[in-house]
Order: C-alpha cells, then structure tokens, then sequence
C-alpha cells in the first residue's frame, strides 16, 4: 500500500463556486443632493447616441422638440425649449406644451448654416397650480381669501423678476403691481373681492406668470445637445455623375473614342444644366498609373492606349493634388468649376483613398501601407478578384498620425481650387474616427463643404457614417423594386430616428452597379426608377450619359456593366434625346418649383387597392402633391387610392382639383377614394398637384 510521504502535499477539497457579494450602494452624500428640484426631463427626441453626434438640418428647417416632463405629486410643470446658435452668447427660448400623457413638445427654426445648440429647461409652476386650485375651489363655491392672499405673493415675486418698483414706466410693472394690490385689497374688502377673483382666473394673470416664472428650482436636462445646419443643397439637389475623359464630343478618326478633356465638359454644361441639374460629380481626375494597369472589363491584361482606371492613383505626374495631363491643367479645372457655376452648378470631385503601384506615397511614405509576408505591398483583393493596380492606404500603421494630416492637405487642395462638394468612393472601407476628425476639420476652414458616403454595406456601417460627419448617403434604393419594399424602407429612413441624421440620395444605378431591374433596358423601367428617386428623396443623382441614354447591357450574372467606363473610354452621343431625357427634365424643373418636392420627410403613404400602385402625399407650407406610380413595367394596373383628406383639411363634400405637373391633365377628385390607372406604355406615373 502506497502512502504519502510526510512531506507531499496534502489533497485539497474542491472550492466550491459562491456568487460574488453583493457590490455595495454607490454613497450619495447629502450635499450631492438638490431636495429642491424635483422636476424630470428624459427620453428627448431628437437626440442620437445621447447627445453624442448632432442632427441634421438646412437654413429654415422647423426643429420640433419633445420630451418626457414630470414630477411627483399634484403641482403643475413648466417647460421651455432653449436654443441658439453656437456663435450666439445668449440662449433663446420658447414655452413647451403638453401634447399627452407627461408628453411635451415645443419647436424652432434654425435660420443660419452652422452649429445650434438646443437644451430643456423645466420648473414646478406654482402661479399656475394656484390658478388651478383657484378654478376648482371657486366653482365649488368655496370662498377664497386665503388663496388670495398667496396669489398676493405670488404676483409680487413676478414684479421682482420684472424689475420691481423702480421700473414704474415698465407697463408690465404696472399691470404686476396692480395685480399684487387687487389680490390682497381683494381678501380684506368684500367690494373688491369679485374683481380680485375674476383677475386670479383671468388669462392676464396666466400671461405674466408665464413671461416672468420663477425658475430658482428648476431642472436643465443634462446634455446641450447640437444640430448642424449645412448650406441649402445638403438638403435638396440632383446629382448627374460622368468620366470627363468620356466626355469628347466626336470619336477619333476610325470611330475610337477620344479622350475627353475639362473644355469637353464645359461644352456640356449647358446640356446637363438645361436638364436641370445642379452637381456635376466626376470620377477621381488624378494621374493613373501604369503598373499593373487593368485593361478594359477589369482585364489583368492592358493594351497597348488602354487608359487604365481613374481609381487607380498616382503615378510620376503626381498623386491625388494632381491633375491628369490629358484632361487639362489645374486652370482648366478652376476654369470648368468657375463656368459650371454661372449654369447654377457644383462641381464634386470624387476622393478614392487608394494608390496606384506608381503614386508618389509608395516611395515616399511605404509606412502607410500593408506588407504581405514575402515583403510586397499588399493590394486590393476581392476574392476571386485581385486588384493589383490598387494598394489600400492601411490606416492602422504607426505612423497613422502623418497619414491622416496629408489626407487632410488634399482635401484643403482641392478646396483652394474651388471644390465644395466630395463623394467618397468606398467610404466604409476607412475608420469611423478618421472620418469625424477629417470632416470636422476640413469644414472648420470651409464651412460649405459637403461630404456624400458612397458605401453600400451593413445598415449600422452605413448609419455610423452618417453620424460621425457625412452630409448625405448612398443607400439601398437601387435594389428596393416592389411596392412593399420600397415603402417598407422608405418609411425606416423617414419615420425612424434615421429622419434626423441620415440624408439619403437615391440612384437608380451607378458605374459600378448595374441593377438587374434595368438590365433588360425596358423604357418604362428606367421610367419608373428614375421618377421614384426624383420624388421620393429631395436628393438623388444618375450615372449621367449611362443612364438617360438606357445603357444596360450587363457582364453575364453580374450586377456591373460591360465594357464598364471605369477600364476605358466610352463615346456617348451627347446630342441623342429621348423620352427619358425629357422626363428628367420635365421632373427636375417640377423639383424646383414646388417645396413640397425638396424635403425628403414630409411624405406619407396612402393605401391603394392594387399592390402594384404606389401612391404618396408631399406637403410643403406652400403646396400639396400626390405621387402616384405604377411600380409594374409591363402592366396596366388601376386600382382606387385612398387620399387622407383630413389632413389636407379637405371637407368629404367638397370636390378638388388635382393638377397633373406631368401633362397638364385636371381632374376633379372628391372624397377619399378616387380611381387611377396607369399604362407603363402611355405614361406609368401622375405628379398630381392638389388645387383646392
């Protein structure tokens, strides 16, 4: 028998596992305590994140505030919304009312671009849960000398707030001192007792209380919380995106497309703004390098003249503040921004954060990118895809600090030569942080400058982008085709907490997306998606020549073009029109004229008995329209839509006009249920403007 020497160690029983104890109550020590207020303010809207990112508005937006507002017992609550904007030393204020259930709401208009503030500030109202008690005991037939006498009190505190004695030309010191004499001549003298009633219920005494309340309790929710107010056209513009260097408007000799320079595109300024679009957004206009240039339809094989892709940055000409030679100069650049600007135009430039072989960062700064295991520096890969004529900036690198700042010079380039507006390829493919550091930082120096996140990604991906600084986003309209969808997410963008920070810009199709909705190149389609994006968002944009000219055909069971313009030159017909190209030009200056069309939040969806008939109401101050549109391309459909006259404040017996703004067709409409019907091959759509 095997026993344990004296000095081995003796078996030990297994320690049971007991819960933690209980972690002890946080002190709260008495002088941390205010036992003086007892008013709450939570659950504010809006407000993203708890304060943590700001809204969004233009100049002349109505910011509607509500909140949870509240105490304990009977006494009545006052509240105020405070604002101002951040240049401004003093808040304004204006008095919240209760909408339901400890529900209060207030609102104002932000007038100026930049940062605004806002903030709630709410008390026990005494003076009105004294006029109350006052309501209640005097139709009870109570006598109320005592209550006078409070009331006494009560006004002669709002004549200290209003200046007290000494401002007897003060008319409102006159009317409080009045007041405070009838209240307390009122308890004693049983002549003057009815007057003092009438007074104490009267609206006289409610208004004084309300201008000089006594606010030495009061509670101030917790957070200022902030709204950036961005210039006009964050809210409301029509994107019409090209490749300048497709822009020529003849082919070379044998019918091989030239390359198009910024004087190309200044000649067709007149035709794209004659459409009435107000961006002109183009692909990235830097030098492109040459090692391992793509040839066209992403070969890995490149001819001899095949241009290679924008995308891929730099070479020995310089890097992303340089301009490629063979689109001009950086003066034809300011020329082209200068020209587009007397047609009401913008010119945006779209910033790819990515390196060709060839750019001067590679040799420069190798820091700034990966290494694979073999020493190379690591390109883009899209399995089964290689990219290797474009190396990604790595932005977790030591030396990340450099990198951003030089990131920041560009955009401060481009900003001295007159850019104002960035699309920003493959946005979600960089850091949330440098994003909110960069924007703030460009527009610290250029207030005006606009940021679009070009990122079709996860939901949240694409939300946190639009939160940490970009003024509109890129979203998943191009793929919502059915009624369902399309009203299931729209009503999310519109209807959700995503209303207050989130602009969405809806394209149909991009060069790089060429949805399988319009790869059949069926006319009424591109129609359809066309006046949806027009109508539903107050911002959208068109992959330009591609797309009013109905380009479809796709790479076989690929969402992306062949003979994509991203890996060559294309040559458009830049003076073909078509039924198209009339519609968007017809919906563009409809755009224009009727507000209702220049907000993306004032929509509502009526009900239509067809599930193929999608109809929706965008009111303005200044007019009303209803959208009505036959989602199916190949099919008449008809049905009855239902219009919320209760909310146009139409009477169920009193007809009204619906103006067609599409044919100038009047038809007389009354009550809710009117009938449509709509022939993809006549005219699928109605823009109906309500005339009462």
């Amino acid at each position: 028998m095997n026993t344990p020497s004296a000095d081995a160690p003796r078996s030990r029983k297994k320690k049971l596992l007991t819960p933690d104890p209980v972690a002890p109550i946080p002190s709260n020590p008495l002088s941390a305590v205010d036992g003086q207020v007892r008013v709450v303010i939570e659950n504010v809207s809006p407000e993203i994140n708890g304060g943590r990112f700001p809204i969004k508005a233009v100049p002349g937006d109505v910011i509607a505030v509500e909140a949870d507002i509240f105490l304990d017992g009977q006494d009545l609550v006052a509240a105020r919304l405070l604002y101002r904007h951040i240049d401004d030393e003093t808040w304004s204020e204006t008095a919240m009312a209760q909408l339901n259930n400890d529900r209060w709401g207030a609102a104002f208009i932000v007038d100026r671009q930049g940062r605004y503030a806002y903030t709630l500030e709410a008390w026990v109202d005494y003076p009105a849960s004294w006029q109350h008690e006052v309501y209640v005991k005097v139709a009870d037939g109570q006598r109320i000398t005592s209550e006078l006498l409070a009331g006494a009190q009560f006004v002669e505190s709002m004549l200290k707030r209003a200046g007290g004695k000494v401002a007897k030309k003060n008319p409102d010191v006159v009317a409080i001192s009045r007041m405070a004499t009838l209240f307390r001549t009122g308890a004693t003298a049983a002549d003057r007792y009815d007057e003092a009633v009438s007074l104490a219920e009267s609206d006289q005494f409610t208004f004084y209380a309300t201008r000089y309340p006594d606010r030495r309790h009061s509670t101030r929710y917790n957070h200022e919380l902030l709204i950036e107010v961005d210039r006009p056209r964050a809210g409301f513009s029509s994107w019409y995106c090209l490749f300048p260097r497709s822009a020529a408007p003849e082919p070379e000799a044998g019918g091989l497309p030239a390359h198009g320079t910024f004087r190309d595109v200044e000649a067709l300024l007149p035709r794209i703004s004659g459409m009435g679009f107000d961006v002109l957004c183009m692909s990235p206009i830097h030098p492109i390098g040459t090692a391992h240039r793509k040839g066209k339809n992403n070969s890995e094989t490149c001819l001899p003249g095949e241009p290679g892709t924008p995308y891929s940055i730099g070479s020995a000409d310089g890097g992303h503040d340089t301009i490629h030679p063979e689109l001009g100069t950086i003066e034809d650049f300011k020329h082209l921004i200068a020209i587009a600007a007397n047609y009401g135009m913008e010119v945006a430039l779209d910033l790819a954060i990515q390196c060709s072989p060839d750019h001067p960062w590679v040799k420069e700064h190798p820091e700034w990118f990966k290494k694979r295991p073999d020493g190379t520096i690591q390109y883009i890969e899209n399995p089964p895809e290689k990219h290797l004529d474009i190396y990604p900036i790595d932005f977790e690198a030591d030396e990340w600090q450099n990198l951003w700042n030089e990131l920041k010079r560009v955009l401060l380039v481009w900003a001295a030569w007159g850019v104002r507006i960035v699309r920003v390829d493959t946005a979600h493919a960089k850091p949330f942080g440098f994003w909110e550091w960069i924007i703030t930082e460009v527009k610290r120096d250029y207030p005006d400058m606009l940021f679009l996140a070009e990122a079709f990604t996860k939901p949240k991906v694409m939300q946190q982008l639009a939160k940490r600084g970009f003024t509109q986003s890129f979203t998943y309209f191009v793929w919502r085709n059915s009624k369902a969808d399309l009203q299931h997410y729209v009503t999310e963008l519109t209807q959700t907490d995503m209303r207050y920070y989130f602009r969405p810009n809806f394209w149909p199709a991009t060069h790089d997306i060429n949805p399988y909705s319009l790869q059949s190149g069926h006319e009424p389609q591109f129609m359809i998606r066309y006046f949806l994006a027009a109508t539903l968002s107050s911002n959208y944009g068109i992959y330009g020549p591609s797309f009013e000219l109905m380009d479809h055909t796709p790479c076989p069971d690929k969402e992306e073009f062949l003979n994509a313009e991203k890996y060559e030159i294309r040559y458009w017909d830049w003076r073909k029109t078509n039924k198209l190209t009339y519609l968007i030009s017809l919906v563009n200056r409809i755009r224009k004229e009727n507000a209702a069309l220049q907000t993306t939040n004032n929509l509502t969806f009526c009900q239509v008995s067809d599930d193929a008939i999608m109809a929706y109401l965008k009111v303005s101050d200044t007019n009303k329209l209803l959208v009505v549109v036959n989602t199916d391309a190949y099919q008449r459909r008809a049905g009855m839509v239902q219009v919320p006259i209760w909310q146009l404040g139409i009477d169920p017996s009193q007809p009204y006009t619906m103006h067609d703004l599409l044919t100038e067709a009047y038809y007389t409409w009354q009550g809710e249920q009117n009938y449509i019907e709509l022939d993809p091959y006549v005219l699928q759509l109605h823009l109906l403007r309500i005339e009462v």
